[in-house]
């Protein structure tokens, strides 16, 4: 067998196009345009690339984007009194702190601060807890974007045997809620499961998000699983540097029935599942009809 590969990089790009559709509908029927405002702390060498990304994203897709970078020596006042500033601004619809935050700046209560109904990132305590009571809520852009994937792949998930492997707020847990939201039969695992390949090997989709590079092999795939690798691994292999997930590709494609590379796979529908849940936070706050197929 020799698994289908789920090409993250293309759907990503028709999410793009289809956010780019409607934000042009809103402003040609509305008057309305879509607004990120990110804010960077500090000089943090991978949040400035992820921050300039989003940057340029946002612009291509016709929405306003509100940059702020801030000293790594800012306190915690003045960063919330920003928050406070954006949580007011009607230009503003989606507010993202760039995470992680200098050391001495307390995240949680940054993010905390953000209004729910602007926190595109999903990270709030209270978008925590309506995701999961099932009721309507903003949602991490990184679970959105693989359960939308798992939709196109599979049609319904209804009935399906999942298991996740990994447990962080930002990814295994509201995957999880995601997965059960759409009727599957879902188990939460980590690296101290016991007899974790068993664990494994029962399900029909299996998710990886662990951050422990390859740690997911061939053996522990069921035949015909469906495998969403979430991670993002610099190792060294033959004296090169490489960008390798949790799971053993080589091994695990040869089992399962469709598989996302890394990278390629999960990376790029995060940033255009950011730009879905701005759209989304523009409409729910203007009390119109939300993008179909874009959220979930």
């Amino acid at each position: 067998m020799v698994a289908k590969v789920i090409d993250g990089k293309a759907f990503a790009a028709d999410v793009r196009a289809r956010v780019a559709a409607h934000v042009a509908r809103l402003k040609e029927q509305n008057g309305i345009t879509p607004g990120l405002a990110v804010v960077l702390v500090g000089e943090d060498p991978a949040s400035k690339v992820y921050v300039r990304n989003k940057h340029a994203s946002t612009i291509e897709v016709g929405m306003e984007s509100f940059e702020h970078r801030l000293p790594a020596e800012t306190g915690e006042a003045e960063l919330l009194a920003l928050i406070d500033k954006l949580n007011a601004d009607p230009a503003v619809h989606g507010i993202l702190v760039q995470l992680p935050l200098p050391g001495h700046l307390n995240s949680e209560l940054v993010i905390n601060r953000i209004d729910p109904a602007k926190d595109v990132d999903g990270f709030h305590i209270s978008n925590v807890g309506l995701l999961g009571t099932g009721q309507k809520s903003m949602v991490p852009c990184t679970p959105l974007g693989c359960l939308m994937m798992l939709r196109d792949h599979h049609g319904k998930l209804a009935g399906l045997n999942a298991v996740v492997v990994g447990r962080s707020n930002i990814v295994g847990k509201p995957m999880a809620q995601l997965l059960l939201g759409d009727s599957c039969t879902v188990t939460i695992a980590h690296s101290r499961t016991k007899d974790l390949a068993e664990v494994c090997r029962r399900a029909d989709i299996l998710v990886a998000a662990v951050g422990r590079p390859e740690m997911i092999t061939g053996d522990m795939v069921k035949p015909g699983a469906t495998v969403i690798d979430v991670g993002i691994n610099r190792i060294e292999r033959d004296g090169k540097a490489k960008l390798v997930g949790d799971v053993d590709y080589e091994s695990a494609a040869a089992v399962a029935g469709a598989i996302t590379p890394v990278p390629g796979g999960v990376g790029p529908m995060t940033i255009a599942c950011l730009l879905a849940n701005t759209l989304t936070a523009c409409c729910r706050a203007n009390g119109l009809a939300e993008p179909e197929g874009l959220t979930a």
